[in-house]
């Protein structure tokens, strides 16, 4: 009787799981159409005294995308005040929607990326989890690994997709 091997477990193969770099901090909207005068302007007296005495530990360790719902002009120095508040309570804030979030947080991960710990290594980026990847995360990882990888896969270790096998020296 032949003993069961699992090669997959004995490859040289590396995996990185996109879903382990995005931050579990919670997603909120800072929306400053709630300091607009009316909906539509910016008194800097008021937004001022209430960014003085707002309670900015609400977003203690929170992820923040800071929007302006209303088709009101925002000078940018109050999006800056923002920034000076939000900075040491929230985890990361952006200008944008949610969805311009989380590609600044997920392109900040991966630029942190030690492209060394995968030079010419087999790396197989998982596709499968339970929380949702945006495509454009797989995409910079690509663009990250493509230089140094000497192959580049999608899926899992026993199931792959072979997208990039760097050419052989001549």
């Amino acid at each position: 009787m032949s003993e069961f091997v699992n090669r997959v477990a004995q490859s040289a193969l590396v995996t990185i799981n996109l879903e382990e770099l995005l931050h579990p901090g919670e997603r909120v909207v800072y929306d400053i159409t709630e300091n607009l005068f009316h909906g539509l302007i910016l008194k800097e007296k008021d937004f001022r005294a209430f960014v003085k005495e707002h309670d900015w530990s609400a977003y203690d360790g929170k992820n923040v995308a800071i929007i302006c719902s209303a088709d009101a002009i925002v000078p940018t120095w109050a999006y800056m005040l923002l920034a000076t508040k939000l900075t040491g309570h929230a985890n990361y804030y952006v200008f944008g929607d949610l969805e311009a979030l989380e590609q600044a947080m997920m392109q900040e991960a991966i630029a942190k990326i030690d492209v060394e710990e995968y030079r010419d290594a087999k790396v197989v980026v998982k596709g499968c989890g339970s929380i949702p990847v945006p495509t454009y995360a797989y995409i910079e990882i690509m663009r990250k690994l493509l230089p140094v990888a000497s192959s580049l896969m999608y899926g899992e270790p026993c199931s792959t997709v072979p997208l990039y096998k760097k050419p052989k020296n001549v």
